[in-house]
């Protein structure tokens, strides 16, 4: 393993580069909005990865090196993202690319996918929309990439469960919230599987070519699916104090965990 630190347009970002000898794609994952790249999903799905022969990027992002918990406004935070993308390309250079991450990681993965040139995204708990607020829906964000998307979310996850797509799996594991409290082995099986048999239709499919108009995609649609597969996890909830509406003393731990979901 070898770590970089990288300089990005709003700061620095560390990286965990696992690099087999041979490796035939390249990884690239970041966490959720407060956590780190320990988080259990992402280091099973490193774990898996690199034991089939993939090349894991595990992504500390400028703010959380800086210590913040809060990420910056999307623009900000995508801004840094590709470029951290850009380097890990020139890096190892000829090796496709598959972007992806947890929660606030995964939003961060979908509307730079394009930029990034990914040949596919991985979604582990994607934050559909804050607890309790299905009013307030991420799915446009979701809908970005115009190649493959895995999504991994627990049955009980707070944040929601996003739809299948045209070009979105989603694999949903019985049992779990938003962070994963078992053995995350099931489905860092499936990320593997997805990115290989991903890549594989890729490489055999046609180049884009333009028809009639309209431009044809080397990348192979998904079928719509839905799978199941065990797990565990919970989250968060609002509470004011009753008098001036503001946060109670008890009542801010749970604001801060609440904005802190609102950036998820």
């Amino acid at each position: 393993m070898v770590r970089l630190d990288v300089d990005t347009p709003t700061g620095p970002a560390r990286i965990e580069l696992h690099r087999p000898r041979g490796a035939s794609a390249l990884l690239v994952l970041t966490h959720g909005a407060a956590g780190g790249v320990d988080a259990p999903d992402l280091t099973a799905v490193r774990d898996a990865a690199v034991a089939a022969g993939m090349a894991v990027a595990l992504v500390t992002q400028p703010f959380r090196v800086a210590g913040r918990r809060v990420p910056p406004p999307p623009w900000v935070q995508d801004q840094a993202w590709i470029a951290i993308v850009a380097v890990l390309r020139r890096r190892l250079r000829g090796l496709p690319i598959v972007v992806g991450g947890r929660s606030n990681g995964a939003r961060v993965a979908c509307r730079t996918a394009a930029a990034c040139r990914a040949a596919a995204v991985v979604a582990l708990a994607f934050p559909l929309h804050p607890p309790g607020r299905p009013d307030k829906s991420r799915l446009d964000e979701l809908d970005l990439p115009d190649v493959p998307v895995l999504v991994i979310q627990g049955d009980r996850d707070p944040f929601g469960m996003p739809p299948p797509g045209d070009r979105r799996t989603v694999r949903v594991v019985t049992g779990a919230g938003h962070s994963p409290k078992k053995d995350a082995a099931g489905p860092a099986a499936t990320v593997v599987e997805f990115v290989t048999t991903t890549l594989t239709r890729l490489t055999l499919a046609p180049p884009t070519s333009v028809r009639g108009g309209e431009r044809g995609s080397a990348h192979p649609q998904v079928s719509q699916q839905v799978l199941r597969e065990p797990l565990s996890g919970a989250l968060h909830r609002r509470r004011h104090d009753p008098a001036d509406g503001r946060p109670g003393r008890s009542g801010q731990r749970d604001v801060d965990a609440q904005r802190q979901a609102d950036h998820q």
